[in-house]
C-alpha cells in the first residue's frame, strides 16, 4: 500500500548509531558518499547534497532528494551519528537507508522512531483548495 492509500504523507526516521568507526565518522567526502548511497538505495531521487566538516572533529550534512531529505551530525569522538531519514511518497523505504548507514558506519548499536508524517486522517478540506493559485516568486 502507497503512503497516500495508508493516510499519511511521509515516514520519518529518526536514528541513533553508536559504537560507529571515528575514522568514517570524521570523513566528510565518505559520509557525503555514504548518505547518498542510502539514499539511491531507498528509492529516492537526488536534487542535491551539502556536507560540512567541523573543526576540530564532526560532519553535518545534508541530502535533498526529491521525496524529501537524508540528514546527519556526527560526534566521531564518541563514536556516535543523529541521523534524520525523510521520505514521502510510494516507491522509498528510509528503512532501507537506515539498515544500509548501519553496516556504512560499522556501528555496533543501532536504533530508530519511525514517524508518520501528514496524517490525513483529518478532514483538512477546509485549509487549501486544489488547484490552488500559484503566486509569482520574487
Amino acid at each position: 500500500m502507497g503512503t497516500e492509500n495508508a493516510g499519511y504523507l511521509g515516514r520519518h526516521i529518526l536514528a541513533e548509531f553508536f559504537g560507529c568507526n571515528p575514522n568514517v565518522l570524521n570523513n566528510v567526502e565518505l559520509i557525503q558518499e555514504k548518505m547518498t548511497q542510502a539514499a539511491v538505495e531507498c528509492g529516492a531521487t537526488v536534487v542535491q547534497t551539502c556536507f560540512h566538516m567541523f573543526n576540530p572533529y564532526g560532519v553535518s550534512g545534508v541530502v535533498i532528494i526529491s521525496e524529501s531529505h537524508l540528514a546527519i551530525h556526527t560526534w566521531p569522538e564518541l563514536g556516535y551519528a543523529a541521523v534524520d531519514l525523510f521520505t514521502c511518497g510510494e516507491h522509498c523505504d528510509p528503512k532501507i537507508a537506515y539498515d544500509f548507514l548501519k553496516k556504512a558506519f560499522d556501528s555496533t548499536e543501532g536504533s530508530f522512531s519511525e514517524l508518520k508524517r501528514g496524517i490525513l486522517t483529518q478532514d483538512r478540506s477546509h485549509l487549501m483548495t486544489v488547484p490552488f493559485k500559484v503566486e509569482q516568486q520574487v
